[in-house]
């Protein structure tokens, strides 16, 4: 399984997105580990998740997502998280 994600440094701040077939290994980046620029910008709050069976699928949807204007991005978590609550607990 695939994993599909979007990481925010809060409501409506920065927006990462990303593609990864463990998200707890992932959300090592609440330690500083891992991109530079996740560190850069404390970008750590997962709000959004979408899986796929394939890697194919899920990079072509991380590719996707990342070509969206930044308001389509927000539209998208907000369809399901307009809290923008941190769903990294919700990871088993």
């Amino acid at each position: 399984m695939y994993h599909v994600y979007i990481l925010a440094s809060g409501r409506h701040g920065t927006l990462y997105v990303g593609v990864t077939n463990s998200l707890r290994t992932r959300l090592e980046h609440r330690k500083g580990e891992g991109s530079v620029f996740v560190r850069r910008y404390r970008v750590f709050r997962l709000v959004y998740v979408e899986s796929c069976e394939r890697a194919e699928e899920a990079i072509a949807r991380e590719k996707q997502l990342k070509r969206w204007k930044r308001d389509w991005k927000i539209e998208l978590i907000e369809r399901d998280n307009l809290e923008w609550r941190d769903l990294s607990h919700l990871i088993v």
